[in-house]
């Protein structure tokens, strides 16, 4: 489980193809900290820690996980959002996240608010996940309140500490992120299609 609070930009270090899984290596201030077999969040993808070497750990993607998130697009230098799993009777500041993205979204519009700064993501609704004003939404593994729910789109504010402290400052127009809805809300969309 994790609370959606970003702890760290990991920097990415190397890609290594193997078959269908993709090794991914991570520079980060963390990693002194970490344990082979801990579980962290990347973008808010939950993977394993497998190899640690100096400031350096990695972890692996299988397949299903890279067809299902943005993880297939990283490419060497990319920054990454990390957060490890959060500990028992530790405060829950975000939202109850649990690693497991649910589908992609792409970036549609970026403004500056004076000072804050609010996106929009486009997302496909085949796939049954909604949005609710005011409703927590977990956009690359940051834990946020949706405004401006629409059937297709959302949209979210970023206030400058989110912005300098996570990935988000390095999003353009077309930028595909991982979403995870909140569990709650999830529970209720499947209770609710269950018994039409």
């Amino acid at each position: 489980m994790f609370t959606g609070i970003i702890e760290d930009i990991g920097i990415v270090s190397n890609l290594k193809e193997e078959k269908d899984n993709l090794h991914i290596s991570i520079k980060s201030n963390i990693t002194t900290e970490l344990k082979i077999d801990q579980s962290v969040a990347h973008n808010g993808v939950c993977l394993t820690v497998v190899n640690i070497n100096g400031d350096e750990y990695t972890v692996t993607a299988i397949k299903e996980t890279l067809d299902k998130t943005s993880l297939n697009t990283l490419k060497i230098d990319d920054k990454v959002n990390l957060e490890r799993a959060m500990k028992l009777g530790d405060r829950l500041d975000g939202h109850i996240v649990q690693g497991h993205v649910d589908q992609i979204a792409t970036c549609i519009d970026i403004k500056e608010a004076n000072g804050s700064w609010v996106f929009t993501f486009a997302y496909d609704t085949s796939l049954s996940n909604i949005t609710i004003e005011k409703g927590s939404i977990t956009i690359n593994g940051t834990s946020l309140t949706v405004v401006n729910s629409k059937k297709d789109s959302f949209s979210v504010a970023i206030i400058p500490y989110t912005y300098e402290h996570t990935n988000f400052n390095t999003f353009k127009i077309g930028t595909v992120v991982n979403l995870e809805f909140d569990v709650l809300g999830k529970y209720v969309a499947k209770l609710v299609e269950l018994n039409k």
